[in-house]
């Protein structure tokens, strides 16, 4: 069995991730989805990435996981803790001294944002996050999650550069939401085999998935521990 090591993104908690868990641990894994520190201005991606490895101890058979804003913590975890497989789950993927910050300009988003709103007549980038992030997660959890919202990433963490010097040496899988109106789904058909090499797996969700799909989720992350 394998130790899920659940990473959340931008505004989120560990919360998150409860539904995924509950399924995973149905099926004897452990889980681990610490909350990251919030609220604290001067806080790095290597704060970050040292309090998902203090929360994960000494568990190992690491199946790394991060969601959105947690692809630049992931790498950073999977590395120090030498992972079985690290998961990028609609996911910034950063390139080596990359401020997250820089990301957006550097990845062409915001002209992807543009012609995907074209498309979909303005729901992707929409300023509701009902019709951007939870149109497809039940009303209830997507309240709650609203409630639940903190200061997430820091200032410092968006501004400083990425700190490692090349991707870590770990398999690596993404999963890529078809109905994502956060991050669209052509702009990582580009993307993720233009930084990782890749291709993505495909999953029919909007982008909080471990909300509106979980078990879908869970069935795609256990997979992945059973691929060498």
């Amino acid at each position: 069995m394998s130790t899920f090591v659940l990473i959340h993104g931008g505004g989120d908690a560990g919360w998150y991730w409860h539904l995924v868990e509950a399924e995973l641990r149905a099926r004897g894994h452990d889980t681990v989805a610490p909350g990251l520190p919030a609220g604290d201005e001067v806080a790095t991606l290597t704060d970050y990435a040292d309090a998902v490895v203090e929360a994960v101890g000494g568990r190992q058979d690491l199946a790394v996981v991060g969601h959105s804003f947690g692809g630049f913590t992931a790498p950073l975890v999977a590395e120090r803790l030498r992972a079985n497989v690290l998961v990028l789950v609609a996911a910034m993927i950063p390139s080596p001294g990359e401020a997250p910050g820089d990301w957006w300009s550097n990845t062409g988003y915001h002209e992807a944002v543009r012609e995907q709103a074209a498309r979909d007549g303005g729901a992707t980038g929409n300023d509701d996050p009902y019709i951007s992030f939870y149109q497809d997660v039940p009303r209830e959890l997507a309240d709650q999650a609203m409630r639940m919202e903190r200061a997430h990433p820091s200032a410092a963490s968006m501004n400083a550069p990425w700190p490692l010097k090349a991707w870590p040496d770990v398999p690596t899988r993404f999963v890529l939401c078809e109905q994502d109106r956060f991050f669209p789904p052509a702009f990582f058909r580009r993307l993720v085999p233009e930084r990782l090499g890749i291709v993505p797996d495909e999953i029919a969700a909007g982008h909080c998935v471990a909300l509106s799909r979980p078990k879908d989720l869970a069935d795609l992350l256990e997979g992945y521990t059973d691929v060498p």
